[in-house]
């Protein structure tokens, strides 16, 4: 099972790609999860530039989404809402309709109580519009995100690694009745 993990921060010590990062051991075998590296290479996007020839960072993307048998997405908030450059990303694949019927989860962290809850919301909302399967339970928001990573980047929180154990099962087994369902 293949798995493309999107993170909406582009800080490379972000809680958000640290919880990503953490997600990779915790996943049962089997799974193979990539961290997309991508985002800070697209364009704004611009509907002249999508054609038939889009930027080669765009066709990566969407070949790196078409390839995934589910996309985990994990974002920061900022100005109660998500981040620019990833719905920036999403806007590239309106058109093209990668996420289309796709297995979606999601996670928000932030180090206020909320968990980037509007964030959380806003990329739901998005995620809706594009028609993507977005698996029920296998969503998460983690509330005071820094106190549960250490200074490492590692999650040191027993609880959050439960919550997101059970968020990650969940993913799976929305896939994989995705998949035999087609």
């Amino acid at each position: 099972m293949k798995i493309l993990a999107i993170s909406g921060s582009l800080r490379p010590g972000s809680a958000n790609t640290s919880l990503l990062r953490a997600t990779t051991t915790l996943f049962a075998p089997g799974v193979d999860l990539t961290i997309y590296e991508g985002l800070a290479d697209l364009p704004h996007f611009n509907p002249e530039l999508d054609s038939e020839l889009p930027p080669s960072s765009v066709k990566n993307l969407r070949e790196q989404l078409q390839s995934s048998d589910g996309v985990l997405i994990c974002t920061p908030e900022y100005a109660y809402g998500m981040p620019g450059v990833l719905k920036n990303a999403l806007d590239w694949i309106v058109s093209s309709g990668e996420l289309v019927g796709k297995p979606v989860a999601t996670i928000s962290a932030s180090p206020s109580e909320f968990g980037a809850d509007k964030a959380h919301a806003s990329l739901l909302l998005t995620l809706t519009a594009l028609a993507a399967n977005i698996i029920e339970g296998a969503s998460l928001t983690v509330p005071f995100v820094t106190k549960k990573l250490n200074g490492k980047g590692e999650l040191t929180d027993p609880d959050t690694v439960k919550s997101l154990i059970s968020a990650l099962n969940t993913f799976v087994r929305g896939i994989e009745a995705h998949g035999a369902s087609l």
